[in-house]
C-alpha cells in the first residue's frame, strides 16, 4: 500500500506529467459486502503506513446523497460498510504510457516496434529476441514486461529446456480476461458523472468516472481463462485472439451489473456503446513478478509481470524498482519476497482474489 501512496505522489508531481491532466484526484468510494474481512484488512494496511486519515466511513443514505445524488438508485443490498478515500484517483492509461514512453525517449531511450516471434537462446542464457519480421535485438539483460502474453512467449523456451510444470512460468503467473463495458456520454452526461468519484462495488467490479472525451467504463470482476496447449503437451493460459468478439452471456452479466450500480444509464432501453476483453496476468496473491528467472540456464532473463489488474497505478513509479532488480540491487527484504519466484504456492490471498479466474472463456460461448 505504500506504493499506492508514492505513485499518487508521483502522478501529481512528475514535471512530465504536469498541465497534462492525465491523472484526475477524483477519489474513490469503496463498498464492501457484508461478511467480508476485506475492510478490515485494509483497514489494518492503512494503520500500519499511519495513514488512518484517508479513510472516511460513511453510511448508506450518505453514499446515496453524495456526487449529485448519481448513486440514489444504486443497490446497496449486498453491502456492510462503506468508506470514502478523498487521496485516490484514477489516470488514463494511454496517455500516461505515452507521455512515459516519450520522455524515455528523450532521455536517450531506443524505442523500437515489432512483435516478438520467439526467445533467442544459447550457451550463456537469452541472447534476446527474435520479430515476426526477422529483426533480430540481442541483450546482455532480457527483461520481459509482457503482461497476459508471458507464459504464450516462454512456452517455447520451457518446451526446448524440458521445464515440468512446476518450473514454469505458468504457475507464477496465469494470463485472465475481464469484460469492460463502455458508454459513450454527452457533454452534459460528461459534466454530471465527472462528479462521481471511483466507484469500488464490493469485489464485483469498478466504475471509472468519464475521460476527457466522454467514456465512462464498467469492469466486471467475472474473470476467465482462455487455456491452450503447447506442442510438448503443457497447458498455457493467452489472451483470446479478439477482443471484441464477446460472448452475449458476458454481454448480460455487464447489463445486470451495470443495472446494479448505476441503473439510470440503462433509463429507455440504453446499452453500452462497445464492449471489451481485457487481458491482464494475475498471480495467485496479486502481486507482481520482479525478479529474475530461477534456473541458471536463463539467468540473464528477468521479469516484470503480474500487474493482476491492479499494478497499472504504478508505471511512474515502478522502473526504479525494476532497475534495483536488473543491477542485482534489491528493494528490501520485503518488496524481494514478495516479488520474488515463488517455490510453492503461498497462502496470502490479497484483496483482489476475486479476480482470480475460475473459468474457461469457453465456458461463456
Amino acid at each position: 500500500m505504500s506504493l499506492g501512496f508514492e505513485a499518487i505522489e508521483a502522478w501529481k508531481t512528475l514535471p512530465f506529467f504536469q498541465g497534462t491532466g492525465v491523472y484526475e484526484q477524483s477519489g474513490w468510494i469503496a463498498m464492501d459486502e457484508k461478511g467480508s474481512d476485506v475492510p478490515v484488512r485494509i483497514r489494518e494496511n492503512f494503520h500500519a503506513l499511519d495513514r488512518d486519515e484517508v479513510i472516511l466511513d460513511m453510511e448508506a443514505g450518505e453514499v446515496r446523497s453524495r456526487w449529485g445524488g448519481l448513486l440514489a438508485r444504486t443497490d446497496c443490498s449486498p453491502f456492510g460498510s462503506y468508506y470514502y478515500n478523498p487521496s485516490a484517483g484514477w489516470a488514463d492509461a494511454a496517455q500516461g504510457l505515452s507521455i512515459m514512453a516519450g520522455e524515455a525517449v528523450r532521455r536517450g531511450v531506443r524505442y523500437e516496434v515489432g512483435e516478438v516471434r520467439r526467445l533467442l537462446v544459447g550457451d550463456q542464457g537469452v541472447r534476446g529476441v527474435e520479430t515476426e519480421t526477422g529483426e533480430v535485438y540481442t541483450a546482455d539483460k532480457v527483461l520481459l514486461a509482457t503482461g497476459a502474453w508471458t507464459s504464450h512467449l516462454m512456452s517455447a523456451v520451457e518446451d526446448e529446456l524440458e521445464m515440468c510444470d512446476e518450473e514454469r512460468i505458468e504457475r507464477q503467473i496465469s494470463a485472465a480476461g475481464v469484460c469492460v463495458a463502455y458508454f459513450q456520454l454527452s457533454e452534459a452526461e460528461r459534466e454530471q458523472y465527472s462528479q462521481l468519484p471511483v466507484f469500488v462495488y464490493g469485489e464485483q467490479g469498478e466504475v471509472i468516472p468519464p475521460t476527457k472525451s466522454g467514456e465512462l467504463k464498467f469492469t466486471i470482476a467475472t474473470s476467465f481463462k482462455n487455456t491452450v496447449k503447447t506442442p510438448s503437451g503443457h497447458e498455457i493460459s493467452v489472451p483470446a485472439a479478439h477482443s471484441v468478439d464477446i460472448p452475449q452471456e458476458l454481454k448480460d452479466d455487464c447489463i445486470s451489473n451495470i443495472k446494479k450500480r448505476l441503473p439510470q444509464l440503462l433509463d429507455n432501453d440504453r446499452r453500452p456503446d462497445r464492449y471489451r476483453l481485457f487481458w491482464d496476468a494475475i498471480s495467485p496473491a496479486q502481486q507482481p513478478l520482479i525478479t529474475r528467472h530461477p534456473d541458471p540456464r536463463l539467468s540473464n532473463l528477468y521479469f516484470s509481470v503480474g500487474g493482476s489488474f491492479h499494478c497499472y497505478k504504478f508505471l511512474p513509479i515502478i522502473g526504479k524498482y525494476v532497475a534495483n532488480v536488473l543491477g542485482g540491487v534489491g528493494n528490501g527484504t520485503e518488496k524481494d519476497q514478495t516479488w520474488a519466484w515463488k517455490s510453492t504456492e503461498g497462502e496470502d490471498r490479497g484483496v483482489h482474489e476475486s479476480l482470480v479466474p475460475k473459468r474457461e472463456l469457453s465456458d461463456f460461448v
